[in-house]
């Protein structure tokens, strides 16, 4: 009988001892899944973050809390492990409830550990719409880095084709140089710590710096063509503004003769400003041509525009001489005449002020009642030996503009109200 119940007892043993190393095999299997999601799910964060680290905080933090959780039940399962060593090595059996309990316990690391897990995959779930995303438009970069490699490289030729030539590239060379800083950040590792926009972003501002340096360099030749030309021209243009000082000259002197003092007194000087101007202009020519000959473009071009600068001013005031001399002379020839523009743009402000529901306005009917009244008050201007005809002239251009206004304040009003 003890035989038999010795039997019974090895039975059982063997058969606690069998399901306890299938728990343990079940939590090593466990053990590895959650151990793969874990590691899977940390290289998916790191992407997130090199893809879009701001979306990313949040992702990172979720994980973290995540990971520390499943770094303490792995920690659980290892102490479950070395508590209950089913295979000593000094090859004693265990006691039947020494095997249940190391069962026990392999099955609640099993169930910890797969929970872990779950919680890991259904994050991973989570992020993956996000990563889609992400991932679809990483694949707008590589031709985007392409398109800025060749553009830089088109960049690179463009610039030593001009500089070969003698041209000044001084500028596309500092604009090649920060192309080529956008490339080499990319290119350094990753997204170059710039994120998937940034990096996009940067490879499309790398291209159009590129693309500009390039076409910059091609208009080299174009623009010292340019240069040579306008140098001729504006060397003309000197020439013809230089003789107006005669004739403005003379008259002023006609203008000293015939009228009063405030009819002049603001063009006083002009011949003399008239050649100043153009030895200024002929100084910065004298600058251009220097920078020309020492191929340098760029600077030729802005001695070029402060010479056309200062002959526009010269001309100019030439104009306003010559301008005032038949303003005058035609208002001497024909006050009335003059008055004729003032006039009818009083009357017009009139018969719009008149068209309006009710009649005019009392604000608007005072206001063309007083241009009224300065209109004929201003020949009173007109007296003496010489006239102030400039006075007059300028009291009929107050006199218009003012009546333009009430125009505009009737339009104004009417469509306030709809």
């Amino acid at each position: 009988m003890r035989g038999a119940g010795d039997q019974r007892g090895r039975g059982r043993a063997t058969q606690a001892a069998d399901a306890a190393r299938a728990a343990r095999e079940e939590a090593a299997a466990a053990f590895y899944d959650m151990d793969q999601a874990q590691k899977y799910l940390a290289g998916r964060v790191t992407v997130f973050e090199d893809l879009d680290a701001s979306a990313a905080a949040a992702a990172r933090r979720e994980f973290s809390g995540l990971s520390d959780a499943a770094d303490a039940a792995s920690l659980a399962y290892i102490t479950v492990l070395d508590a209950h060593d089913l295979d000593p090595a000094d090859g004693r059996e265990r006691t039947p409830a020494q095997y249940d309990a190391a069962r026990r316990a392999f099955v609640a690391a099993t169930e910890r550990l797969r929970q872990h897990t779950g919680k890991l995959n259904g994050f991973a779930e989570r992020l993956a719409p996000a990563m889609a995303r992400l991932e679809a438009a990483l694949d707008q970069l590589p031709p985007r880095l392409t398109a800025a490699r060749d553009a830089v490289a088109a960049a690179q030729a463009a610039v030593a084709e001009a500089r070969d030539a003698g041209l000044d590239t001084d500028d596309a060379e500092a604009d090649l140089a920060r192309a080529r800083d956008g490339l080499a950040r990319l290119g350094s590792q990753g997204l170059g710590g710039l994120g998937l926009d940034g990096a996009l972003r940067t490879a499309d501002e790398v291209r159009a710096i590129a693309e500009g340096v390039r076409d910059a360099a091609a208009e080299l030749p174009k623009a010292a063509e340019k240069v040579r030309h306008a140098l001729a021209s504006v060397k003309t243009r000197a020439d013809v503004v230089a003789g107006r000082a005669d004739p403005v000259r003379d008259a002023m002197k006609m203008l000293l003769r015939r009228y009063s003092q405030p009819c002049w007194q603001d063009l006083r000087g002009a011949p003399e400003a008239i050649e100043a101007g153009v030895v200024r202009a002929r100084e910065r020519l004298a600058e251009a041509s220097a920078h020309a000959s020492r191929a340098e473009w760029k600077d030729a071009q802005r001695a070029l525009t402060a010479a056309r600068t200062e002959l526009s001013a010269a001309d100019r005031r030439a104009g306003q001489v010559t301008g005032r001399v038949a303003e005058l002379e035609a208002v001497a020839a024909d006050p009335g005449g003059a008055a004729e523009g003032a006039r009818f743009a009083v009357r017009d402000a009139q018969r719009l002020a008149m068209a309006q529901p009710g009649g005019a306005a009392p604000h608007h009917a005072r206001a063309l009642d007083a241009l009224v009244d300065r209109l004929e008050k201003a020949p009173g201007r007109l007296t003496g030996a010489h006239p102030d005809y400039w006075a007059y002239l300028r009291e009929l251009d107050a006199i218009k503009t003012a009546a333009g206004d009430v125009v505009t304040r009737i339009r104004s009003e009417r469509a306030q109200q709809g």
